[in-house]
């Protein structure tokens, strides 16, 4: 189906869309987030089919997941993927607008112009009006400052966060990729402000476990701020697509910039291969158990996941299905989940 197709009628969601997944109170706030959210950073650019896009994102819905996350950058092209869901929302979606949570993100550099990249009050600002035409919404519920930027005062970035809310164009404040400290700053800017810190979304996963180490879970907890992790999976390296040592035409290492086949070496063999001993006896999939995993923390209020078929996204959610992790079981998941094994960047 094209992207200009008009589907044959509107979505009708699924009346039990609640009853499944559970939902997490954002830190000290007064939100709840699904368990899962849905990011649309990969694979919603317009080089994917629009129906089979369609299709999964509606997927995500019935399934309870009610978070969709987005950002200026995705694509490609640069927008594509807020274009994308603004035909969703417009053609599926519109009457179940209050039940939607969107986010969005600017800062990361999606052009040429100096006002296409960074987190100065030009830059956040007219990134957010355009994606809030792209979406076509009149608000978002998170508005993400994506990444800091070194160049420009806090002071700055935090009161354009603090402008969009009162202006109403978004309902919370968000950051991603901060470090610890300045994160803490933020959150206290945006305290002064009157916009408390809703989330930070930083990556977690069993192979990138800087969160931990770099003391952003307690930080959290302190500062009354929820965290959205992003690439639970590891770009797919927590799954079994590489456990037998070579990479699929179609894995995502072969034409991704975030991920090489060089990290598929007997190292990540080795701890994969445990990680998926463990799910097996447990009755789980090697990236059922990640998932799991990143979600024991009450900190962590919702995974992002993404999917290139509503199989994989059924697969992912029913994560959340299995009895609990075990003491022993997450010290066995310490010793192989390795922070550093197969990063990059």
């Amino acid at each position: 189906m094209s992207p200009d197709a008009t589907p044959d009628s509107p979505h009708q969601p699924a009346a039990d869309r609640y009853d499944h997944l559970p939902y997490r109170r954002a830190g000290a706030s007064g939100l709840d987030l699904p368990a899962f959210s849905f990011g649309l950073w990969q694979k919603f650019g317009t080089d994917h089919p629009y129906g089979t896009q369609r299709d999964i994102v509606l997927r995500a819905f019935d399934l309870g997941i009610t978070h969709f996350d987005n950002a200026n950058r995705y694509g490609p092209p640069h927008r594509a993927a807020e274009r994308f869901f603004g035909q969703v929302l417009r053609r599926d979606l519109a009457p179940y607008r209050d039940e939607l949570i969107l986010s969005t993100k600017a800062g990361n550099p999606i052009g040429s112009s100096p006002y296409q990249r960074g987190a100065s009050r030009k830059s956040l600002l007219t990134s957010l009006e355009h994606s809030l035409r792209d979406l076509g919404t009149d608000y978002v519920d998170i508005f993400y400052s994506h990444s800091p930027d070194p160049t420009t005062p806090l002071e700055e970035t935090v009161c354009a966060l603090a402008s969009a809310v009162t202006s109403g164009k978004a309902l919370y404040a968000g950051i991603s990729n901060y470090p610890v400290e300045r994160a803490h700053e933020a959150a206290v800017l945006l305290r002064e402000a009157g916009v408390p810190l809703l989330v930070h979304q930083p990556r977690y996963s069993l192979f990138d476990r800087r969160p931990e180490r770099d003391g952003l879970i307690e930080l959290a907890a302190q500062d009354g701020f929820g965290l959205v992790v992003y690439s639970p999976l590891a770009q797919g390296l927590l799954t079994d697509k590489y456990l037998t040592g070579t990479v699929p035409e179609s894995a995502r290492a072969r034409n991704s910039v975030f991920l090489s086949p060089n990290v598929i070496d007997d190292t990540y063999r080795e701890r994969t291969t445990a990680l998926d001993a463990l799910a097996r006896e447990r009755g789980q999939s090697l990236a059922q158990l990640a998932l799991q995993w990143v979600l024991r923390l009450p900190q962590v209020t919702s995974a992002l996941i993404g999917a290139s078929s509503t199989w994989q996204l059924d697969h992912n959610v029913r994560a959340l299905d299995f009895p609990p992790l075990t003491e022993e079981e997450l010290t066995l998941m310490d010793t192989y989940g390795v922070h550093g094994t197969a990063l990059q960047g």
